[in-house]
């Protein structure tokens, strides 16, 4: 059995360009992100990863008690494809090597990017959406997408990542859109530490229509992108 009190989320933060005139206010939201998640009962590991047109791994699997302050320096542009299938390997390969019972009972990838793919060279969307649901079907995966400037939950949905787990915020509204992605992670660690399945969990985990209104994106979850 893995184990049901421990998290492990991974972020997938763009740090591309165009990233420049919200760099302050995701640095911002990341850390009141952390700060919330610290309150929460059981235990979270936390893995973040940068990408432009490179990849970065920043660090792997720190306890969110110790996780440091971001530094996010734009620069590139937008290979979400190629990083995706970065970081989703490596988890997998990280986590395929645990021993079953120090395994984290919920895995969360949570990607954030102000823009569209643009540059990937290896993967394409299809290999991506591929990767993602056999994750969440095989696994049990938790996957989110935020998304500014952009429809998020049509990107995501090509992507495989279910609508109720997308959301698009405004680009001027960072700050909430780190709070709401907080009370969802939050409400997904609850639940499965109450003993919910992963389905259960993630259906009380989804963004709610106030959340969506608050992120500064269409209510419904069905774009509205800044």
């Amino acid at each position: 059995m893995t184990d049901s009190a421990l998290t492990h989320v991974y972020v997938l933060l763009d740090r591309s360009g165009s990233m420049s005139s919200i760099a302050d206010d995701t640095v911002g939201g990341f850390a009141a992100f952390v700060r919330e998640q610290q309150a929460v009962a059981g235990r979270c590991r936390l893995s973040l990863a940068q990408f432009d047109d490179t990849y970065e791994r920043v660090y792997a699997a720190v306890d969110i008690q110790d996780v440091p302050a971001l530094d996010l320096q734009p620069r590139g542009s937008t290979a979400l494809h190629d990083a995706m299938v970065r970081l989703i390997g490596e988890a997998g390969t990280e986590l395929a090597a645990l021993p079953e019972d120090q395994r984290p009972g919920t895995v969360l990838v949570a990607v954030l990017t102000d823009g569209h793919e643009n540059s990937s060279r290896e993967a394409t969307g299809d290999l991506v959406k591929a990767l993602v649901q056999r994750q969440q079907s095989q696994w049990g995966w938790q996957f989110t997408y935020l998304g500014a400037n952009q429809d998020a939950v049509l990107t995501a949905g090509g992507l495989g990542i279910r609508a109720e787990d997308a959301l698009t915020y405004a680009a001027g509204n960072v700050d909430a859109a780190f709070s709401v992605q907080s009370a969802k992670t939050r409400r997904l660690r609850e639940a499965r530490m109450g003993g919910a399945s992963m389905a259960e969990a993630s259906a009380a985990a989804a963004y709610t229509p106030e959340e969506r209104a608050a992120a500064g994106g269409d209510a419904r979850g069905e774009g509205g992108g800044a």
